[in-house]
């Protein structure tokens, strides 16, 4: 559901299909490049999840050149409203769209703080619609394991639960928003079992 039209017909099918078979049925909604305002609310009440792909969310060439001038003003204001949704009580996942973008989520969980790619020298995106580096971890791992109905194994790190788990090169909690994406991941860790090290 990529434009305000797409999202507002899926969500009348979401609350069409509530009303004849209840809710908790983990759909969700991804890309959500344009939301119109009066739509925000209704994720929550269909328990709709917001599937994002973040990196996008940024001023760069395609969004310029390619989208803003056809948009237009008013619809240029509603692009990614990561922020109006999660003030709305909306369920966050996240993902990377790969192979058109990048597959680094550091890539896109900076773009989602920050509005604005790494180094970047232009303003950010819609500065409203920033997300904390909390809420855009937590669709990371707990919202994008719910919408795979692995929330009993995954997204969180607790006793019983796949040590699905990677190990940084730095805490990114610790360090300026604006550095997000340098941090670099050092080791996986598959079921507890390590996959990948890059040596360190």
């Amino acid at each position: 559901a990529l434009g305000d039209g797409a999202v507002r017909s899926a969500l009348a099918a979401l609350e069409q299909a509530a009303a004849r078979n209840g809710t908790g049925r983990r759909h969700h909604l991804a890309h959500l490049q344009v939301v119109h305002p009066d739509d925000i609310g209704r994720f929550a009440a269909v328990d709709a999840t917001a599937n994002l792909q973040a990196l996008w969310a940024a001023h760069e060439p395609q969004i310029d050149e390619l989208v803003i001038p056809f948009l237009g003003p008013q619809r240029d204001a509603m692009q990614y409203p990561f922020g109006s949704l999660a003030r709305a009580g909306t369920r966050l996942a996240a993902g990377s769209d790969w192979p058109v973008s990048s597959a680094d989520p550091m890539e896109a969980i900076h773009v989602a703080v920050n509005r604005a790619t790494y180094r970047s020298e232009l303003p950010p995106l819609h500065p409203a619609q920033q997300l904390s580096l909390a809420q855009i971890w937590r669709a990371y791992t707990a919202g994008s394991a719910f919408v795979n109905g692995l929330e009993e194994r995954a997204g969180t790190i607790e006793v019983g639960k796949d040590a699905d788990l990677i190990v940084l090169d730095a805490d990114p909690f610790a360090m300026p928003s604006t550095e997000i994406a340098r941090t670099r991941v050092r080791r996986s860790y598959v079921g507890g079992e390590l996959a990948w090290s890059d040596g360190h």
